[in-house]
């Protein structure tokens, strides 16, 4: 039986007041899941709750193994080197008062290489583009050799070439390393690629999760977006990809008088 590498039961979680109905799900040993909903959801709060950030209301999280974590956004206090930031990854098996190793060095070095960005270890972080940032980020959750990666919407600020250099990395690391991955998006494309299993945050306090084809379905994704959503399965070179295109409807409807 796969065991469990980060486990919520009956969790409840949200900034003084409980945001969902008590929430329960698993991420296993190498299985990758995705986490969706719209604006205001919670997703963020969700994240910052499973890592300890935030507490919890209510139930419980169980992690079973080390955690790296990847934020929307960092703003260091100090002009910080791409490399002194990476680093910082290594700072749970460095200890307090302890100087890294060249071992801590050549992990954070490592995690650069990994995302192709070494090239940028000497540059301020503060001069990065968004992009150029929130890779150098994942690098630094790499460093600190994890079990478990929560990544809170690791493509939003990548270009698409970028997009998918990231979600081959998330890939690789759960198939061939065992790492187990859950991440949130606002592109159920996205999810729908990657994710082995899916959280769907749902008006209403309301909530859905489990595999990834039957959550991701045209109705349950109308019901969280109030608009219609298409699944629309695409063949390239012998393969299928599930693309899942929103349709953005640019004629405002006056729904109660029925007008076009």
């Amino acid at each position: 039986m796969t065991e469990d590498a980060l486990c919520a039961r009956r969790l409840e979680y949200g900034h003084h007041e409980v945001l969902f109905e008590p929430l329960t799900f698993t991420c296993a040993r190498g299985e990758i899941c995705a986490v969706l909903g719209a604006n205001g959801r919670g997703k963020t709060t969700l994240l910052h709750t499973l890592t300890g950030i935030l507490p919890a209301l209510g139930g419980e999280v169980h992690c079973a193994g080390g955690l790296g974590f990847v934020p929307q956004s960092f703003t260091p206090t100090f002009a910080y080197r791409v490399f002194d930031i990476v680093l910082m990854g290594r700072a749970g098996s460095v200890g307090l008062l302890r100087m890294p190793t060249a071992r801590d060095e050549e992990i954070a070095r490592a995690a650069l290489s990994a995302l192709n960005i070494g090239a940028l270890a000497g540059r301020p972080f503060h001069t990065l583009s968004g992009g150029q940032r929130q890779l150098v980020l994942i690098a630094r959750a790499l460093a600190t050799r994890g079990e478990i990666l929560i990544l809170d919407e690791p493509t939003a600020a990548l270009d698409l070439a970028n997009q998918q250099a990231v979600m081959r990395l998330i890939y690789r690391l759960a198939r061939q390393q065992g790492i187990s991955v859950l991440f949130t998006t606002h592109d159920p494309s996205h999810a729908a690629l990657l994710a082995d299993k899916t959280l769907l945050l749902l008006p209403g306090r309301r909530w859905l999760f489990g595999a990834t084809d039957r959550v991701l379905n045209e109705p349950n994704l109308q019901r969280a977006y109030a608009m219609v959503v298409k699944r629309l399965d695409v063949d390239h070179q012998g393969r299928r990809y599930p693309v899942l295109a929103p349709l953005f409807d640019l004629t405002e409807r006056d729904n109660a008088s029925g007008g076009a």
